[in-house]
């Protein structure tokens, strides 16, 4: 690919609405399925440990 400004990259063609979009949603995509597991094991044992103290406190 050969772009002789840095417009010209960015337009991709006249197609740079489509190529940025599909950049940006995969992306979204990719901290998604990073980001969701790591806070639901957080959740998890956040809750975890709540009823392990209301277990030790009967």
């Amino acid at each position: 690919m050969n772009f002789s400004s840095f417009a010209d990259f960015i337009a991709m063609g006249n197609h740079g609405v489509y190529v940025w979009t599909a950049y940006g949603i995969s992306l979204a995509v990719l901290i998604l399925n990073v980001a969701l597991p790591v806070l639901a094991r957080r959740r998890y044992l956040q809750d975890e440990a709540r009823r392990l103290r209301r277990e030790e406190s009967k």
